[in-house]
């Protein structure tokens, strides 16, 4: 075994990389970035939450969120009030239109996921899981 399969950080990254260029290949065609696949995918989970709830969650900077966000507007996909209701945040929700492409993005999502993992036994996926979960949970700490 190489010094570079040992280094369970880099497979980890290799990974995370080869995950991310299919899911841009799949998402392609409905003309979204895996970053905005994932802000509509967290709305639909989250309805209402802020910008900066939005940002924190897909580990984008706040400026980025509202870059991002500006256009999921301009497309129709998601919708906010033009001024708070309260305090300072402006509640962000899926439009019909952003839940309607989310469920036919989230169908391709889904195809490279079960590609991804089809390699691994049904125990094995138990353990890749747990094992990254508890690796999560180490560097949270």
């Amino acid at each position: 075994m190489s010094n570079r399969e040992q280094q369970v950080g880099y497979v980890v990254k290799q990974a995370q990389s080869l995950l991310r260029l299919r899911m841009e290949e799949a998402l392609h065609r409905y003309s979204l970035t895996v970053s905005q696949y994932s802000c509509l995918h967290h709305l639909l989970r989250e309805p209402g939450i802020s910008a900066a709830g939005l940002a924190r969650a897909t580990f984008m900077t706040r400026q980025s969120m509202n870059s991002m966000l500006q256009q999921l507007l301009e497309r129709g996909l998601v919708e906010r009030p033009t001024r708070p209701e309260s305090g300072r945040a402006l509640p962000t929700a899926l439009t019909l239109e952003g839940a309607d492409l989310l469920v036919s993005a989230q169908a391709e999502v889904d195809r490279v996921e079960e590609r991804m993992l089809s390699g691994l036994s049904p125990s094995e996926l138990l353990s890749l899981t747990h094992g990254l979960n508890a690796c999560v949970k180490a560097l949270e700490d």
